[in-house]
């Protein structure tokens, strides 16, 4: 199908400025008017509106609330770093259990220093769950070792006369070394 012409009167310094435009976009004239008008359709922008001050606000306003959040993670920072540290060491649990407890807060009653009760027994709690998380993990491995020994050990035998039986493929050896794990442990 043979696409036709037709044709529009501008300015003449308008047109000038669109064929400058079309030159360094790098297209045909009716491919760069096409660009354009998708363009203000897709977005639903005026070409008869002013974005300069709308989005400079908008700017201004992000920059604003960003400050904002930066200023709230640095008062965090400040005055929550001490529970955060116990929290992270019960997370990643890679620092050995220390001997002495650093005093988070201190009360001062009639001129002598206790730790704060909240303060004591959430520790006391985090070092409680640290212990289940080991204990958990412990458990975990153990179950682990017992679903590999029975499924490589252990087999069933059929018989032809009877029912199957299970046989354990193990030296005597290995045997021993196995019961005495289990009663160290």
């Amino acid at each position: 199908m043979k696409r036709r012409f037709l044709s529009i009167n501008f300015h003449k310094d308008t047109v000038e400025r669109f064929k400058g435009f079309c030159a360094k976009v790098g297209g045909s004239y009716t491919e760069t008017l096409n660009h354009m008008m998708d363009f203000f359709d897709t977005y639903q922008l005026s070409p008869m509106t002013d974005l300069g001050p709308n989005m400079r606000g908008m700017e201004a306003n992000i920059k604003k609330r960003i400050n904002a959040l930066v200023a709230i993670v640095k008062d965090i920072e400040k005055h929550q770093t001490q529970p955060t540290t116990a929290m992270l060491q019960l997370l990643f649990e890679q620092t050995p259990p220390k001997q002495k407890q650093p005093r988070l807060v201190e009360v001062k009653q009639s001129g002598k220093t206790t730790k704060d009760p909240f303060f004591a027994t959430s520790l006391e709690a985090i070092e409680l769950r640290k212990e289940k998380n080991t204990l958990q993990r412990d458990l975990k491995e153990t179950k682990q070792q017992f679903e590999d020994f029975l499924f490589s050990k252990v087999h069933i035998v059929k018989s032809s006369f009877g029912k199957p039986r299970l046989q354990l493929d193990m030296t005597l050896e290995d045997y021993e070394a196995l019961k005495e794990k289990i009663k160290n442990s």
